[in-house]
């Protein structure tokens, strides 16, 4: 799942007219870098949940695009903003797309920069064997998030308390379980639009040492400001 449905109030004015994952980052939308990714690691099913200005992303990119001629993309849309008048937030979204998707799935923010993360079946099938709700990549704290968002165990769990903290990429391996009773009391496919954010659903799980993570050391931008945005087009790759 690519989630693409904020309306990037901190971007404007360049989002007044384009949602902000077709904002181009060194040739490409934004969101188109994550989907090439997930094609390249053998993801081609995948759904884009929309709201502001969502169908320029569906004119866009269509059904079943071709990205730079080569691998075949098959996508789904979950248009919130037409069903429900705007954004159900993460979880909300994730909710709602989950008759559309499997029981173990990717997210992956569609305005995050990181370009070199690979998408590996071996990510999918060791999160599978561990029986964990959620596996989420971490990345050292950029300036604009200093004090991080969850810790990291030694071995390899996500922690709500720690004396470190590092910054949540937004890409993450999850399964339906998690979007269920305790976690979250949102009926699939949330009929009633509920908004809902991700993190304390994630906490919830934490603190039953039910998600795990990994430090994730590679190029990686959170274009949430123009400025970022124009440095990511004026600096060498």
């Amino acid at each position: 799942m690519i989630l693409a449905a904020g309306r990037g109030e901190r971007m404007r004015p360049l989002t007044d007219a384009t949602p902000k994952p077709l904002l181009e980052v060194r040739g490409k939308p934004l969101m188109q870098w994550p989907m090439e990714a997930l094609a390249a690691g053998g993801f081609t099913e995948l759904v884009a949940n929309t709201d502001w200005l969502g169908a320029q992303i569906s004119d866009r990119f269509g059904l079943t695009p071709f990205l730079d001629g080569r691998v075949a993309l098959s996508i789904s849309y979950s248009d919130e903003g037409r069903d429900f008048g705007g954004a159900l937030e993460t979880a909300g979204g994730i909710v709602r797309a989950l008759p559309m998707l499997g029981d173990v799935f990717w997210v992956a923010a569609g305005d995050v920069f990181a370009p070199d993360f690979a998408f590996s079946q071996a990510s999918v099938d060791r999160f599978i064997a561990s029986g964990k709700l959620a596996h989420l990549w971490l990345v050292p704290n950029p300036a604009h998030n200093l004090k991080g968002d969850f810790g990291l165990s030694a071995d390899g769990l996500a922690l709500n308390t720690a004396p470190e903290k590092f910054t949540f990429s937004t890409i993450g391996l999850y399964r339906a379980a998690l979007f269920a009773p305790p976690y979250c009391d949102i009926p699939p496919g949330n009929p009633a639009g509920r908004k809902a954010p991700l993190a304390p659903i994630l906490r919830a799980a934490m603190d039953n040492e039910l998600v795990s993570a990994e430090l994730y050391t590679g190029p990686w931008t959170d274009v949430g400001t123009p400025e970022r945005l124009a440095q990511l087009n004026t600096t060498p790759r």
